[in-house]
């Protein structure tokens, strides 16, 4: 029954907090790392929710110092993506202030960004680059808002700044939601509109098991391409990979690894 899912989802996110405020402020990298997956993976199999990872090769170490982008659907997608590598998260500063999960955002390492201030931005641009050299793997939704998952919209090239300065590569994701008995998409964990967080819950809750899929496409490195060159290469390959065509994927890739060295010794055109 539904209401027994939402009484363990409560003791759930309890037991989260009690873990970031006792035990966080103790534990390593690596240790706090393995607390939000297992945290993160008991959370969705509460959902109904299992994780397919596809793309990586057997023995393949996951990304580090890098920024990894993916399209986004629901709010279930942070909780996807931690359940496989976790990262640091980029979010709009308004959830820093939200009772609770504001805390836990700021305790398990989430960057806030203040959208409108300019200032702010280049701030955390240069945050971003610092934290990504010395290893550290950030995660951004570049869209800017969810979708129903049936397309990935233009990406927002301003974030994509930080791998450019910082000469490290972006890691493509693709994120598609499947009924897991029929394989065919569903848009039961859409998070869009006017829908509410607990009517989105509900919707998640009531409908079939679903399987979230993540396919990893290859890195692309932006060395001495543009933010805008990059955003568009990523934005291609991402979205080929949300609808699991990883060979179309390497494809895009491959044509940002022929654009940078013709880039490198041309001019840009004069525009009117």
């Amino acid at each position: 029954m539904i209401w027994l899912r939402k009484t363990a989802l409560v003791l759930h996110l309890l037991r989260g907090v009690l873990t970031c405020a006792v035990l966080f402020p103790w534990l390593g990298v690596e240790s706090r790392q393995w607390h939000i997956r297992r945290w993160s993976r008991r959370l969705l199999r509460i959902c109904g929710v299992e994780v397919e990872v596809q793309g990586l090769v057997p023995g393949e170490p996951s990304p580090r110092g890098a920024m990894m982008v993916c399209n986004h659907v629901s709010w279930l997608d942070i909780y996807v993506l931690h359940s496989w590598q976790p990262s640091r998260f980029v979010a709009k500063s308004e959830i820093r202030s939200w009772p609770l999960i504001g805390w836990l955002c700021a305790v398990t390492g989430t960057i806030f960004i203040e959208r409108a201030s300019k200032r702010d931005a280049h701030r955390v641009l240069h945050h971003i680059t610092d934290v990504m050299l010395q290893g550290d793997l950030v995660s951004v939704f570049p869209e800017g808002t969810t979708t129903d998952g049936s397309s990935v919209l233009p990406f927002h090239a301003n974030l994509m700044q930080a791998p450019v300065s910082g000469g490290l590569p972006v890691q493509p994701i693709g994120l598609t939601y499947l009924d897991a008995a029929t394989g065919r998409p569903t848009a039961a964990p859409a998070y869009i509109g006017d829908l509410t967080l607990l009517q989105s819950l509900n919707a998640i809750l009531r409908a079939p098991p679903i399987k979230a899929r993540l396919v990893v496409g290859p890195a692309l490195m932006p060395t001495s391409g543009s933010r805008r060159q990059l955003a568009a290469a990523a934005h291609e390959v991402v979205a080929h990979l949300a609808k699991g065509d990883g060979d179309a994927a390497a494809a895009s890739a491959r044509k940002l690894d022929q654009a940078i060295p013709a880039a490198a010794g041309t001019d840009e055109p004069a525009t009117a």
